[in-house]
């Protein structure tokens, strides 16, 4: 069964939700399943080291998780518009992978959350981009096919998967953000069987 590697960060909830959301698309898809893993938090005063086992949640990524699936999809959380330094911290570790080519024509599709509406969702979206592309991997975002595109006053973009977490991070996912989730997931799982 190919694979396709729901890799996130997530510091309150909102996006390891949104992964959960995502994975239940990929799997909709027959003859294909999700690994879900995650990143540990970067420390701000000096390099810390991390359980090799997180407490709660998925395992931590590896780069053989890269080099096994079949696709990707990567969430974050929006620091200022951009992606967390815990995913941009793990991405740049992949040096090996690059200089390997991997990665190369593997479908990838990202997913973000904002405590806004316009908190910078889809500014983060496309930083998430420029390390796949650079990977060589064949981006995948949502069509307007999906209508809840059309219809959603919550999170949602062509770009990826989004959803509004509110101030307190507590706001409850629409309909449209949980299905434009899974949309996500099914689109990438049926790239990865076309490319496959």
């Amino acid at each position: 069964m190919a694979e396709i590697l729901v890799l996130y960060y997530s510091r309150h909830g909102s996006v390891a939700s949104m992964a959960r959301w995502v994975a239940r698309g990929v799997e909709e898809v027959s003859g294909m399943h999700a690994r879900i893993r995650t990143v540990p938090q970067v420390s701000a005063v000096c390099e810390a080291t991390a359980d090799e086992i997180p407490e709660e949640g998925p395992p931590y990524v590896s780069h053989d998780d890269l080099r096994e699936c079949a696709g990707l999809a990567l969430g974050s959380p929006t620091r200022f518009g951009n992606m967390s330094a815990s995913l941009k911290y793990f991405l740049d570790s992949t040096s090996s992978l690059w200089l390997s080519g991997v990665m190369v024509g593997k479908p990838a599709g990202v997913f973000t959350s904002t405590s806004s509406m316009h908190g910078g969702q889809e500014s983060t979206l496309l930083s998430m981009m420029l390390p796949l592309l650079h990977h060589g991997m064949v981006i995948v975002g949502l069509p307007y096919t999906e209508t809840d595109l059309i219809h959603t006053t919550t999170g949602g973009t062509p770009y990826g998967a989004s959803h509004v977490s509110g101030m307190d991070g507590k706001q409850p996912f629409s309909n449209e953000e949980k299905n434009l989730c899974r949309a996500l997931g099914r689109r990438l799982a049926e790239m990865a069987l076309r490319l496959g």
